[in-house]
């Protein structure tokens, strides 16, 4: 069976984890989903990843951050964009989530941003999902 959304798998991944208090999580590696978790790691949302070459196959192994009493840092995480249906955005016409409390991930030219990020840059570009 094929995979059509490896970002999807990827955040269903994360989301699994944490429910299940998981402190380590492994998935395929891709572009896209560093760069998808390098904004969650300057974020504060999850601790690091690394990525593990082996012969022919990589792979990311990604470190879930907790509060100090259990809680996980990403309360709630869920894809925007899908490939049957994009959504794309100026930056002017995008609101912050939760009140700024959460952010968006966005997939511009200048690379993948948190919408913070993009609003600083003054750039919009796909919604890829949205993180609290």
């Amino acid at each position: 069976m094929s995979m059509t959304d490896s970002i999807a798998d990827m955040l269903t991944r994360i989301r699994n984890a944490q429910k299940s208090k998981l402190m380590s999580i492994s998935m395929p590696c891709s572009k896209i989903k560093c760069a998808i978790l390098d904004v969650l790691q300057k974020e504060g949302y999850i601790k690091k990843y690394l990525i593990i070459k082996n012969e022919n196959i990589s792979h990311i192994e990604v470190d879930l951050k907790y509060s100090i009493n259990g809680n996980p840092a990403i309360r709630e995480i869920n894809r925007v964009s899908k490939p049957g249906k994009r959504i794309y955005s100026s930056i002017d016409k995008l609101k912050g989530y939760y009140n700024n409390m959460g952010i968006y991930i966005l997939s511009t030219s200048k690379g993948v941003l948190s919408d913070r990020d993009a609003h600083s840059q003054k750039i919009g570009g796909e919604i890829i999902c949205k993180v609290f």
